[in-house]
């Protein structure tokens, strides 16, 4: 079964029940600390990744590896990032990000490793990467998401994912609108919400909202592909 951790960002204090979330699960599974990180577009600076570390050190956890997917790597190296616990998928450019995975033949390298019990973290853009397809990042460039619905991605969850529902208004009433056209259901998050899969359950945490069929509602106790999900305020 997937293990696997949705933000929508990781900034504003409200993640901090995530966090703990993410804590428990590695915990959970005897996992250790070491965290890797793949950037979603050139970091030569890793001014990103420096800020992610710091973020995870409060927590114990070391992010001791920065692994640009479009860099030169050898066997050793590409061991060195599958044998961390757990591997940050940052946000950024959804679009450009995929590509950039697809491109450097990472994107089913992390599925395999995702779908054989491996910690995936994703902020944003990361998140919705672990997710079917990437059509919801269509509103941020005012876009309608129908048009990238063919736009694969690690498909590890049965549902789509939309981070920063908070940032506009729209953001919902187009959701809505979208989700009489999807198949699956989609699960928003403000900033500050989140979810936690694992052991075949996903615990959405803050104040998510589950949308389906051009409905909204509470993510509370659902059952969908062998997946539970269930609600922690």
């Amino acid at each position: 079964m997937v293990n696997l951790a949705l933000y929508s960002d990781q900034i504003v204090p409200e993640n901090r029940a995530i966090d703990l979330g993410l804590l428990a699960m590695m915990a959970a599974l005897g996992l250790g600390t070491r965290i890797a990180y793949i950037p979603s577009g050139p970091e030569p600076d890793h001014r990103f990744f420096d800020d992610r570390k710091q973020y995870y050190r409060t927590y114990g956890l070391e992010m001791s590896l920065f692994y640009d997917p479009e860099e030169p790597h050898g066997s050793e190296e590409r061991d060195a990032l599958f044998a961390c616990d757990a591997i940050h998928l940052t946000g950024g450019h959804t679009a450009d990000y995929l590509q950039r995975l697809r491109r450097s033949g990472m994107l089913p390298l992390l599925r395999d490793w995702a779908l054989g019990g491996g910690v995936l973290i994703g902020t944003s853009a990361g998140a919705i990467l672990m997710t079917p397809t990437i059509a919801t990042d269509a509103l941020f460039t005012d876009e309608i998401p129908e048009t990238r619905m063919r736009e694969a991605a690690l498909d590890l969850v049965p549902f789509e994912f939309f981070p920063h529902l908070n940032e506009k208004a729209a953001y919902l009433k187009e959701l809505v609108r979208y989700s009489k056209f999807t198949k699956r259901p989609i699960l928003a998050c403000n900033d500050g919400d989140g979810i936690v899969v694992s052991n075949g359950r996903a615990n959405s945490i803050g104040e998510p909202v589950w949308i389906a069929d051009g409905d909204v509602r509470q993510p509370n106790d659902i059952r969908l592909d062998g997946l539970v999900l269930s609600h922690e305020s």
